[in-house]
């Protein structure tokens, strides 16, 4: 279990700041942002609640491709080319294995390496702070345990939550939409990147056992939120022959959400971002975080209005829209079909070559890779429009 550095006693001191960007939270989207504003000449901040790369909370695998467009690769554990699906044939009796060749490789990684260089490829300063909300305006104030902190540009990455929503009543599991999550990481290895479709776990949901080097990532999600997970991730670790140790779990937003919101950007697990169905929620964070740095980026230099970003933002976001709703219904046929040879037949069809190659094609373009060099603004560094930080910490 993670283990808060925040500052804390003496050294938690007042934070007061005024800047042209203010980035909430300090994961995939965050600091996928930041590094879109390198050579800007804008005064960045960078505010989580825990210091970069401290608090991991998912299984940490990606695209390969994508970890090598972003120069992420030295973060990589171990790389796969196959994804093996465990099922009891029927929902019963000894569990068969099926291989489905990916036609890209997937990679797990060390999530404090691969933040600590996502975030050495940003210009930004980083204050440890807990946000706890904003009032909006021509220049947003927002809130933290330390001080307020006022910026004209603001992004919420903070995670599932969406601190900075204009909604009155905050996002509460399990009533809202939102996937249960929960995994372990013992030592072992093993070659094969797993999910296992099996009810005896969770009847709406999946198992994973994610290899990364001399440890295994290995644990259950429950589409409902209300079903628990601690028990089948212990059912788990034991048929695959581990202890359990210290369990770490997140909750997982599996509905698209607005992209903005008042004047406020949104990427990752704060706007909906991880795909239903198969939970990928760290490419489309990158993405979408690439995406609002850039419009975040245009309005520094002077190339477009904070009001035109908010909205060609949120036309991208929503170009993505059908294809979620469509993973969104596939997720609530996993539970009326588990259990059942109905779900033998579906896994019989997805790995056909014809689907297979349709399916990829259509899931890659999600978030495809090559959008890291794609329209990336130039690395010149401009002469800031706004006020440079003043900030007394």
């Amino acid at each position: 279990m993670a283990v808060r550095a925040t500052k804390r006693g003496a050294a938690r001191t007042a934070l007061s700041a005024d800047v042209d960007v203010l980035i909430c939270g300090a994961s995939f989207a965050g600091l996928a942002a930041a590094r879109e504003l390198r050579g800007s000449g804008a005064s960045v901040l960078v505010v989580d609640r825990y210091e970069i790369g401290e608090r991991q909370t998912s299984a940490c695998a990606a695209p390969t491709e994508w970890l090598t467009a972003l120069q992420l690769h030295h973060s990589i554990r171990q790389t796969f080319h196959e994804l093996v699906i465990r099922r009891p044939r029927g929902g019963r009796g000894p569990v068969w294995t099926t291989r489905w060749r990916l036609p890209w490789s997937y990679s797990t990684f060390d999530y404090p390496a691969l933040c600590a260089d996502l975030a050495a490829q940003g210009e930004f300063r980083f204050e440890t702070a807990k946000v706890d909300g904003i009032t909006r305006g021509e220049t947003h104030t927002v809130h933290t345990d330390r001080g307020d902190i006022r910026a004209p540009l603001v992004l919420d990455a903070l995670g599932w939550r969406q601190v900075l929503a204009a909604a009155s009543e905050p996002i509460q599991p399990p009533q809202a939409d939102l996937t249960r999550g929960l995994e372990v990481h013992p030592a072992g290895a093993s070659p094969d990147l797993e999910f296992r479709v099996d009810p005896a776990y969770v009847r709406a949901g999946y198992s994973w056992v994610f290899p990364a080097g001399d440890e295994l990532r290995l644990g259950v999600g429950s589409y409902d939120p209300a079903i628990k997970v601690k028990q089948p991730t212990m059912r788990l670790a034991n048929a695959v022959g581990v202890p359990t140790g210290e369990f770490q779990g997140n909750w997982i937003p599996h509905r698209l959400r607005g992209a903005t919101g008042d004047g406020v950007f949104f990427a990752g697990d704060s706007a909906g971002h991880c795909l239903p169905a198969t939970a990928e929620g760290i490419r489309p964070a990158l993405f979408f975080g690439l995406a609002a740095g850039r419009e975040v980026r245009a309005v520094l230099e002077g190339r477009q209005t904070r009001a035109t970003a908010l909205a060609r933002y949120a036309a991208l976001h929503e170009t993505r829209r059908r294809t979620y709703d469509i993973f969104w219904n596939v997720q609530r046929s996993v539970g009326p079909l588990n259990g059942t040879y109905a779900m033998d037949a579906a896994l019989r069809l997805i790995r056909t070559q014809r689907f297979s190659e349709y399916f990829f094609r259509r899931y890659r373009a999600i978030a495809p890779p090559e959008f890291v060099s794609r329209g990336r603004s130039g690395t010149h560094r401009a002469p800031a429009r706004g006020r440079q930080a003043r900030a007394t910490a």
